[in-house]
């Protein structure tokens, strides 16, 4: 299970990429790249089939990432995922956030007794701060119904 010490390691970052961002404006992959480059992360996008993400560089491979990234948000479908997590470990990121929907439980299951620092079943704009509108609401709901991390 998840826990805040987890999160906030993860969340003390300053350089992490995005895998599933996409050409798609409205998908999750983006919102969650802007919210973290807007609270002054340095956001790396990682897309095997963009050259380039709003004027920046994507990168095609976690591989060929700069050595500076030390953490990911995974936001891709779950068969992607299982491979984007040993490709992140094999680069040597040991900061893993597996956005909610992009992990099934085998895969879940699978890397339960991974060295890395590996977060799944949250919702990475809920920890984002200051977290605000419906991240916030969210936020407030899971902490009065104690699904909080601890």
């Amino acid at each position: 299970m998840t826990n805040l010490k987890a999160i906030n390691e993860f969340m003390g970052q300053k350089n992490i990429a995005v895998a599933g961002i996409s050409r798609t404006r409205h998908k999750f992959g983006n919102t969650i790249f802007h919210e973290l480059s807007k609270k002054g992360i340095n956001v790396f996008p990682v897309n095997p089939n963009l050259d380039e993400f709003e004027g920046m560089k994507c990168y095609k491979s976690i591989e060929s990432l700069p050595v500076e990234v030390t953490g990911i948000v995974i936001n891709t479908k779950p068969a992607v995922t299982a491979i984007l997590i040993k490709e992140a470990e094999a680069k040597g990121i040991k900061n893993i956030w597996l956005q909610q929907g992009s992990a099934d439980k085998k895969t879940i299951a699978e890397n339960k007794n991974s060295p890395s620092n590996l977060i799944s079943g949250q919702c990475i704009l809920m920890f984002n701060e200051p977290v605000k509108g419906v991240h916030g609401f969210h936020r407030w709901l899971k902490k009065s119904f104690g699904k909080f991390p601890k």
